[in-house]
């Protein structure tokens, strides 16, 4: 497994709402609140071979009120 971050962007006043679907779906290590360019950021162990691309797209940035997302992959610690 790997741990991929990913940032999201909410529409106005939704990022509760994201949240709260996102923890429904089961998907997230950890989700924080941020401040900055994006509302949220969240880590998610991804299976090694499963594409990251369409995990985020049918998993993630389909949950309404999401305008943005912003995928960060990590690699092999020092």
């Amino acid at each position: 497994m790997r741990p991929v971050f990913v940032q999201l962007r909410c529409k106005p006043g939704k990022t509760y709402e994201v949240a709260d679907e996102l923890y429904k779906r089961e998907i997230a290590s950890e989700l924080y609140s941020t401040s900055g360019d994006y509302d949220l950021l969240m880590k998610v162990y991804i299976d090694d071979g499963v594409d990251i691309g369409k995990f985020v797209s049918e998993n993630i940035a389909n949950v309404p009120g999401i305008r943005r997302s912003l995928t960060t992959l990590t690699f092999k610690a020092f």
